[in-house]
């Protein structure tokens, strides 16, 4: 059974949250609401756009909520993400952050082009510009593309400014390409826990762009956008007048390594996952049915938010299951009560599930599908 038909008889009804069958993804939809309001009340208060990152949440619904509150459109870490949206209804501003290169992928971009109003997308290669240009061009409407500007981690991007101003000659040469600008974002930098040490790290980085910048402004490229950034460096990224948008993801949920970085903003968890007491036979313990299946491993063990006594601590057991370690001298909890957990890295965990279990008061509210789930094309 999928999860409409497991619980879509439980939409409305008072308390229905401890019914959903475990381990499910829950999103609490006042807390997430928040953090879209506030994000984007932090970006009209410094003249900045926000293209939020889709990759996090890879759900349309969530993406209409943020394009709802402002959000100029949403970036797509993958083609694949972007066309789960466009099927979704989301038809304006979508941004492919990572360079699109095989011939079959191209050719679906142009198409993708064709359906979405302000289409987007990264190239970091002359060869690349030329391939989009021929393709766009073809297809009959030109694709806007920004420069990815390597921020130093040697992933994607030019590598120096010369580089930019060659490929902003190369992209100006296609007839079937519409130069928007650059992107620069500078992943390492967000999760840099200390914020005197991210910002001195984000400082550094600017005046990187800076230099970028001026370079192809004086060759004539002087970028109409300059997007980049992210949830962790945001408010550190808004005082430095180089951005004009921001492309933020995580804040929608705040997981725990985001959790871990100061200063970051007025944001709060608002997706956990919810699992249940399956064993409760040995001192001290008991099992819940979420294990590595349930959650992205390649961050701390998740952390337990409510259901058991506070000071709790949860460690794997394998595929399916979980301990539950309990403080000493605490009431030992129940089969079949409920646990939540708050996701230690949200993107890889929501691509785990088909469906989010929106949730207020403790009770369902919604079931919004994870439309780009598994979308690594």
């Amino acid at each position: 059974m999928n999860d409409q038909e497991l619980h879509a008889h439980l939409i409305g009804r008072q308390g229905s949250r401890r019914d959903l069958n475990t381990p499910v993804l829950v999103v609490e939809e006042d807390a997430l609401q928040r953090n879209i309001a506030r994000m984007a009340e932090f970006a009209a208060a410094h003249g900045l756009k926000v293209r939020p990152h889709a990759k996090t949440h890879k759900s349309a619904d969530i993406a209409k909520l943020q394009i709802a509150a402002g959000a100029v459109g949403l970036c797509c870490a993958k083609l694949g993400e972007a066309e789960a949206l466009a099927d979704g209804g989301v038809l304006k501003g979508l941004h492919i952050t990572s360079p699109v290169v095989s011939p079959p992928a191209i050719a679906r971009l142009a198409q993708l082009n064709l359906r979405v109003d302000e289409m987007m997308s990264v190239v970091d290669h002359p060869d690349n510009a030329h391939a989009l240009g021929v393709a766009a061009a073809a297809a009959g409407k030109p694709l806007r593309v920004v420069i990815d500007i390597d921020p130093g981690i040697r992933r994607t991007g030019v590598g120096s400014a010369e580089a930019a101003v060659a490929l902003f000659q190369a992209i100006a040469a296609e007839p079937g390409l519409t130069y928007m600008g650059v992107q620069f974002y500078c992943g390492a930098q967000q999760h840099i826990e200390d914020f005197a040490a991210r910002k001195a790290a984000a400082e550094d980085r600017a005046a990187y762009l800076r230099t970028v910048i001026a370079a192809l402004t004086e060759a004539g490229g002087p970028p109409q956008i300059v997007t980049g950034s992210g949830t962790g460096t945001h408010r550190i990224d808004a005082d430095f007048g180089l951005f004009t948008e921001l492309q933020v993801g995580s804040y929608v949920f705040m997981d725990s390594q985001y959790l871990a970085c100061a200063e970051i903003g007025p944001y709060e968890t608002s997706l956990f996952i919810d699992a249940r007491v399956v064993s409760a036979n040995a001192p001290g313990m008991v099992t819940v049915d979420a294990g590595f299946k349930a959650f992205s491993t390649d961050a701390d063990k998740p952390v337990i938010t409510a259901g058991v006594p506070e000071g709790s601590k949860y460690f794997f057991m394998g595929d399916e299951h979980g301990a539950v370690i309990l403080p000493p001298g605490a009431d030992q909890p129940a089969i079949s009560d409920m646990v939540s957990l708050a996701a230690p890295h949200c993107d890889p965990t929501v691509n785990l599930y088909d469906t989010y279990h929106v949730v207020r008061d403790g009770t369902l509210t919604a079931l919004w599908p994870v439309s780009g789930r598994g979308r690594s094309r």
